[in-house]
């Protein structure tokens, strides 16, 4: 039969028990053909491995850093702690709510034993730590979307749903094998139209999801199987809409709903750091004809946003967002004319990993906008200023604003977007807009990305309120 495969982001999750009654049920009755994709429940994978945003160490990252042999082991548990914290709040029976922890239990110990045989095997001068970072970074990460799953398929059975758990994260699996294998094995005697499958958003596999994708792994997995199975549609969802801009920012009333986009400004949006959906797991559903959807996991009436590769039927802003970053300038003023120094900087942003989300340049300066802290950039800037002893290398904490859209052709977005800033006070320090007339930047102190993602909005959405609009720092 016809399914979706769907998938709940961890925030959502963490509210699992109001979607009973609202996602998994449609006015109390049972809707089969769905297969869900759940990740971790919220901040469980910022404990097994580290805070995506602050970088504080998890368990995995005490592990790898380990100096008095007890750090990483407190880590563990804080987590364990927290996931049994985490069904309590959403699982009301206490047999369910036993059987969750009893599950945990299982798994946060039989982690811990493993860590701890793999540290007493690397004591001798013959096995090294660093060959198997990786592996231990996958086998932490793939205990909170089992997690989930479990909890899940517990509250879906106690409401009399068929609920069934695939667990794809290979736990005690002795098995080498693919993704799609895994994912072929897993669902190959499943039938959608009578029972609900709940699948780990983390998948073990010969190709190592977290090397390649890292924290992006649950949407891979969710992409893939929509494709493999033949999905009619793949549905994300969040706990808001994809909307013209932050609510919070620029209120509830002025904000509207994208309703209809299509994967390039979805690239544009995760260059911007507020993802829809990876980039690769949009690649696999384009190239299989899956459709998307987004759409807000609390209100399930509202069809939400789809993306797809459909062009706009006229030309319109549909969002402006906002990134903090940071602008590294190499000036150096006999570049002019001499090749090389795009190609050093890029080697030396690569090696220490820091993204770049957009870059100008001139005759002898070229600046890079990037995302990354400022201990990294202190160690770009050592590593620079070597290679080119005579040129000043400075760092900057500016932010990007980007009003977005499938067509901004003839919309004057740069010249509209400076004036709304000059009638609010506010001094961009730089602005473009590419041929492909999807995205438009503007480049202004952090102090002013929220005004200036206000002003605009005002503009370009609801120009009447652009006069009288109040704006905070």
């Amino acid at each position: 039969m016809t399914h979706s495969v769907e998938k709940i982001g961890g925030t959502s999750m963490s509210r699992l028990h109001e979607l009973r009654d609202t996602l998994f049920l449609e006015d109390g009755v049972v809707r089969y053909g769905r297969i869900f994709v759940v990740s971790a429940f919220g901040g469980i994978t910022n404990l097994l491995l580290e805070h995506k945003k602050t970088g504080e160490a998890g368990a995995y990252a005490a592990f790898a850093n380990d100096e008095n042999h007890h750090g990483w082991h407190d880590a563990l548990s804080r987590a364990g702690s927290a996931m049994v914290s985490a069904h309590e709040s959403v699982l009301d029976h206490p047999g369910d709510q036993a059987q969750a922890t009893a599950f945990v239990q299982e798994r946060i110990e039989g982690a811990r034993n493993c860590l701890i045989d793999l540290q007493r095997l690397c004591s001798y001068g013959h096995f090294r730590l660093n060959a198997h970072l990786m592996h231990i970074r996958e086998l932490l990460s793939g205990l909170g979307e089992a997690h989930s799953a479990f909890v899940t398929t517990l509250l879906l059975q106690r409401a009399g749903i068929n609920g069934r758990l695939v667990d794809l994260s290979g736990w005690r699996d002795d098995g080498d094998i693919t993704l799609r294998e895994r994912i072929e094995g897993a669902m190959q005697d499943i039938d959608p139209s009578i029972e609900m499958p709940i699948v780990t958003g983390y998948a073990q596999c010969s190709e190592g999801l977290m090397r390649e994708f890292d924290r992006g792994y649950s949407e891979v997995t969710f992409s893939q199987l929509a494709a493999i199975t033949g999905a009619s549609e793949a549905i994300i969802h969040k706990e808001f809409h994809l909307s013209s801009a932050d609510p919070k920012l620029v209120g509830e009333d002025a904000v509207r709903t994208l309703g209809h986009t299509n994967y390039d400004v979805a690239d544009q949006m995760a260059n911007l750091g507020m993802e829809a959906i990876h980039p690769s797991a949009a690649k696999t559903l384009r190239q299989a004809g899956v459709p998307l959807r987004v759409t807000n996991a609390f209100e399930p009436g509202d069809p939400g946003t789809i993306i797809d590769d459909q062009p706009a039927s006229t030309p319109a802003v549909e969002m402006v967002t906002g990134l903090d970053i940071i602008a590294l300038e190499l000036f150096e003023q006999d570049m002019v004319g001499v090749k090389g120094y795009d190609a050093t900087i890029l080697e030396v942003l690569t090696r220490h990993n820091v993204r770049i989300v957009s870059k100008v340049s001139n005759a002898n300066t070229i600046t890079h906008y990037v995302d990354a802290s400022l201990k990294t950039m202190r160690r770009v800037e050592a590593d620079l200023a070597a290679k080119y002893p005579q040129a000043e290398i400075t760092t900057r904490k500016l932010a990007i604003v980007s009003v977005l859209g499938r067509d901004l052709s003839d919309l004057r977005v740069v010249s509209r977007g400076l004036q709304a800033m000059e009638q609010e006070g506010l001094s961009p320090l730089g602005a473009t807009q590419g041929p492909r007339n999807v995205d438009a930047q503007f480049i202004v102190n952090r102090n002013d990305r929220d005004p200036a993602i206000q002003a605009m909005h005002a503009v370009f959405f609801d120009r009447s309120r652009c006069a009288s609009i109040s704006l905070v720092a």
